[in-house]
């Protein structure tokens, strides 16, 4: 049971992360609907979206050097 912990904490993180970037992106698109050009918001969609992939990686990466330092397990079935 215990195993799975990490599994269900790294998916509710992504899960709630995701929504608050999509409500983020969506509420500013639509407060700079008439003045934006459609390109530009789509590079910068894009460009939140790598560094946000980047920190999460990073923050996956750190989790686990912690959990590893640590003394835990982490080794696949």
């Amino acid at each position: 049971m215990i195993d799975w912990i990490p599994v269900v904490f790294v998916t509710f993180k992504v899960l709630v992360f995701g929504t608050c970037m999509f409500f983020a992106v969506k509420w500013h698109y639509d407060q700079d609907k008439k003045h934006t050009d459609k390109r530009a918001l789509l590079v910068t969609a894009a460009k939140l979206g790598v560094v946000f992939l980047v920190a999460l990686a990073l923050l996956l990466w750190l989790t686990f050097a912690l959990a590893k330092h640590l003394g835990m397990d982490l080794t696949l079935p």
